[in-house]
Parts: structure tokens; C-alpha cells; sequence
């Protein structure tokens, strides 16, 4: 008998009780009544939705801030609290879960299109428990299930409510979590690993000694916007195409395949990318991934969705396409970004922003180093992430096992 066996057969021998979310705690909302302004010069931190998305525990190194002034109604964050996306592309990605995991001293606030949850008693799940518990593939079916919408789905607070969730006793967390933890370990390394490659990428493209004469996008290249194509459009097989969508949620820096395809019939009425174009995501409900892009090299042309642009340029694509990723081009999207619901950047603006361009050659060596580093630690099929790779196979597997329970029946 393990240990875990053991604790589970003397602590709770007829079954681990579950209760519904509701039961348990409260949910509240994430900013209100913002502007773009506010956002240009903020004096307090916020979470966003890609912070929510990408982590099981809140990163709390933020560096996108919100002015919030003294007095004002807003929701702080608070240690123990899970956060939820609200909203996605598909069922199965709405109400991905991140728990604040660390006590924090300053206040904390969370993007408009997320909402917390907060228990009444804190004493009755482990913050650590909690960021695997809400992940497992068993809860997220659940969440799944509150999500209504058809081009993009929803969450139902109301269902969501009626989430029912197993409260081990606090001896079965910490001994799950000992063993849970040991299985991230590795992907903490690879995180490291990610964000030195990000900072020498962004060193790397900031010319801070010159090499490099500054220009704009519009003076390099013509602007081609999308059209007609919807999710409900795809098809089996046909004509590879791009959803702008899947430009933030599926692809990289470069690809030579499409997720998805159209209609050869349906393709004739759309805009197509060729080889070497930059297909770029136009709007989002995250600034994160407005003008994100992908560099299309495959030998086919493609199709192209609307609130997406076509970049034509005789550059090396992927040097832009890893332009596009630094801190330098993100400032300049918060300078043309519009909306606050949803926000864009529209195909005029684009042409203004400036890029750092080398000669052709030296956008050769540059690209050469840089796919080097992005294959070290996002290549699943070499180094640390292959090894990433298998041990999440197990620590998914294993995570199932230890967070299934017998129901007590009362």
C-alpha cells in the first residue's frame, strides 16, 4: 500500500466528499470601466488572460499595469484564488484555470475578460493543490461543459457554479503534491531556459550599437487583408488556410503546414498568402496577441481569414516574424492598438510601425542563431523539450490517478 493509500484508508476510509463551487466560495469579475488610457499609464499590476492561459500558478513577475485610482471598486487578488479564462475559441479552452500561489504585498487586480474564484473557508484546498486539481482532465470536463457559444464560447457563471469538486483531507493534498511537484520540476528548467532565449532575442534584434537602418514596415513591404474565411468554413483536406486565430493559439515563428483546410471551390474567393509572407492576427481580446505572426514557407498558397493581414516583402520572413516577438515591437503596439473590448490594430497602422533592417545577409546569421535557440526550447522533438514531452505524458497520467476519488455518500 502506498502512502497515499494508507492516509486515504485512515483519513477518509468510506470516500473523499465532493461539493459543488458554489458551495464552496464566490466568484467576482475582473476590471471594470477601462479605458485604453488606462492602460498606457497604469499605477497598479494586473493579470492577463495569457498569464491565466499559459500557467498553473499565477505568474506574479507582471509587467503590465493598469491605472487604478484610490478608492475605486475594483477586485484585488488574493493568495489561494483561482482564476479562470472567460471566454475562447473553443469549448475545450475556455475556463483555463491559474491559482495565486504566493503571498503578494501590493495589490494584484485581473483583465476584464477573466473571473476569480474564492473560497469562504481557506483552509479547505492548498493553493498548490488547487493549480493541479482545476487542470485535471476531469474538472476541465466539467468546465467544458459550461461554455456556450458558436464562432466564440462563453462561460456560464451559473453552470459553472454547479462544478463539483473532491476535498481531500489537508495530509492527501500535501502528499499529492510532493509527488505532482517532482514531475514540474523539469518544465520550471524549461521556463528558465525560455525567457534567457527571449532576453538574447530581444538584445540580439535592438541594434543598440547600430548595424542596422530603421524603417517602416510600409516602406518594405505591401499590406493584403484577409477575408470571408470562418472556423465553420474548415474541411478535411483541400487548400491549406490560416485562421487568425489559430495564428496566437496554434502556430510559431515559421510553419510549412496549415492546421486546416478549405473547399479548392471555397479557396477561389479568398486571399492567399504565398511563400515567404507574413500572415499576421489583426485583433484579439488581448494586446499580447494582436500583430502576432507566423511566417508562411511552405510551397503551397494558402488562404487567409479576415481580421488577418498578408505582409508582402522581399526580407528574410522569418527575421521579421522574430521581430515581431520583442519588447521593442510590443511597445509599439500599445502606441496603434485601438478598442477595449477587443482590441486591433488596424492594416494603416501596421504600415508605421519601425523595424531595424540589416542587410539581407545579416538577417541570414541572425536567423540562423536565433532558430537554434527557439529549437532548444520549443522543438518537442530534440533536448529538453523532448524530455519535457515524455514526462508530461506521465505526469498526466499520474496526476489522473492521484486526483481520483472515491465519492463518500452520505
Amino acid at each position: 500500500m502506498s502512502k497515499i493509500e494508507g492516509l486515504i484508508a485512515k483519513l477518509c476510509p468510506s470516500g473523499v466528499e465532493f461539493k459543488e463551487l458554489g458551495e464552496l466560495g464566490s466568484f467576482y469579475g475582473g476590471l471594470s470601466g477601462k479605458s485604453k488610457n488606462d492602460f498606457s499609464d497604469g499605477n497598479a499590476k494586473f493579470i492577463t488572460y495569457m498569464n491565466i492561459f499559459s500557467n498553473i500558478s499565477v505568474d506574479t513577475n507582471v509587467e503590465h499595469f493598469v491605472k487604478v485610482s484610490d478608492g475605486e471598486n475594483q477586485n484585488r487578488v488574493q493568495y489561494g484564488d483561482v482564476l479562470f479564462t472567460g471566454s475562447s475559441e473553443t469549448p475545450d479552452e475556455c475556463g483555463m484555470s491559474s491559482v495565486l500561489t504566493k503571498k503578494v504585498t501590493e495589490p494584484l487586480y485581473l483583465n476584464s475578460f477573466s473571473f476569480g474564484f474564492r473560497l469562504n473557508d481557506g483552509n479547505v484546498l492548498l493553493p498548490e493543490f488547487s493549480k493541479y486539481l482545476f487542470r485535471d482532465e476531469q474538472v476541465r470536463k466539467q468546465i467544458a461543459r459550461t461554455a456556450s457559444g458558436v464562432t466564440r464560447f462563453n462561460i456560464s457563471k451559473k453552470r459553472f457554479a454547479k462544478i463539483k469538486i473532491p476535498l481531500p483531507p489537508l495530509a492527501v493534498q500535501e502528499e499529492i503534491l510532493t509527488i505532482l511537484n517532482n514531475f514540474t520540476e523539469l518544465e520550471t528548467e524549461l521556463e528558465t531556459r525560455r525567457k534567457q532565449y527571449e532576453y538574447y532575442r530581444s538584445e540580439l534584434l535592438a541594434f543598440k550599437n547600430g548595424g542596422a537602418r530603421w524603417t517602416t514596415l510600409g516602406e518594405i513591404g505591401i499590406i493584403i487583408r484577409g477575408n470571408g474565411l470562418q472556423k465553420k468554413d474548415f474541411v478535411e483536406s483541400g487548400v491549406g488556410c490560416i485562421h487568425y486565430g489559430q495564428i496566437y493559439t496554434y502556430y510559431g515563428t515559421f510553419a510549412y503546414k496549415t492546421k486546416s483546410f478549405v473547399s479548392k471551390e471555397f479557396a477561389k474567393k479568398l486571399k492567399k498568402a504565398e511563400r515567404g509572407d507574413l500572415v499576421i492576427a489583426t485583433t484579439s481580446e488581448n494586446i499580447e496577441d494582436v500583430c502576432k505572426a507566423v511566417a508562411w514557407l511552405g510551397d503551397e498558397a494558402i488562404a487567409i481569414s479576415g481580421d488577418a493581414l498578408i505582409f508582402r516583402h522581399e526580407q528574410n520572413p522569418k527575421y521579421l516574424s522574430y521581430f515581431f516577438q520583442t519588447p521593442i515591437f510590443f511597445d509599439q503596439k500599445k502606441k496603434y492598438a485601438t478598442g477595449t473590448k477587443v482590441t486591433r490594430v488596424s492594416g494603416g497602422n501596421l504600415k508605421k510601425f519601425k523595424i531595424p533592417l540589416p542587410s539581407l545577409k545579416e538577417q541570414d546569421r541572425i536567423v540562423a542563431i536565433l532558430d537554434k535557440f527557439d529549437a532548444l526550447v520549443n522543438d518537442i522533438s530534440i533536448g529538453l523539450p523532448a524530455e519535457l514531452s515524455a514526462r508530461r505524458l506521465q505526469y498526466e497520467y499520474y496526476r489522473g490517478k492521484l486526483l481520483t476519488f472515491n465519492k463518500y455518500v452520505h
